[in-house]
């Protein structure tokens, strides 16, 4: 995969936090922060993915098994 820098700009204690983090993990702060930034682009992916099989589901409707009719009423439901 190709890479390219980028320039950021993180609060010192959190990048000497995120050195550590990367030293217990016997990895870098790039791969590190890579690793991280994916987890991000992947839920969101996930998300979107999600939310169009669910619009999908939405426009084409359920198969409820009342052939389009209410064979009932409220009152009938909730007697008791």
């Amino acid at each position: 995969m190709k890479t390219r820098n980028v320039t950021l700009a993180l609060p010192e204690e959190l990048l000497r936090e995120l050195k550590i983090v990367a030293a217990r993990q016997d990895t870098s702060l790039s791969a590190l922060l890579t690793r991280a930034l994916h987890q991000i682009v992947d839920a969101e992916e996930g998300y979107e993915k999600a939310r169009r099989s669910m619009l999908t589901d939405l426009k084409q409707g359920y198969q409820l098994g009342t052939g389009g009719k209410i064979g009932w009423t409220r009152d009938s439901l909730h007697e008791r």
